[in-house]
């Protein structure tokens, strides 16, 4: 086999492990049931999962304009996505967004407990 078989088959196998990522960030919005954890999980899942593809695509077409694109389209998304998701998520914050409270998830619940 020559360095291309193998480069292609490296490649092949980073797409799929961004797919098992991008997977389990779609679980994880289904999950979890605060607003805060959803967007967390999410964004991690999809930053994780879109790198892992984009750098898959990069090693399958070797060295190219196209894999030069694919590097900078990456190191844009490094950049841009986490801000995004704070922005989402401070937004959210700042206009008092509540979230559903369980059992354990305050101190005003601690304090209900601990006086009955």
């Amino acid at each position: 086999m020559d360095i291309d078989g193998i480069l292609v088959i490296i490649g092949n196998i980073l797409i799929a492990a961004g797919i098992v990522f991008m997977a389990f960030g779609m679980i994880g919005l289904f999950r979890f049931k605060n607003f805060y954890l959803r967007i967390m999980s999410s964004a991690k899942a999809d930053t994780v999962g879109t790198l892992t593809i984009i750098f898959g695509l990069a090693i399958r077409h070797g060295l190219s304009f196209f894999s030069a694109k694919l590097l900078l389209l990456a190191f844009i998304l490094i950049v841009l996505g986490p801000l995004c998701n704070h922005m989402v998520a401070r937004s959210a914050y700042l206009s008092g967004y509540e979230t559903q409270s369980t059992k354990g998830d305050s101190d005003k619940d601690m304090e209900e407990e601990e006086t009955s």
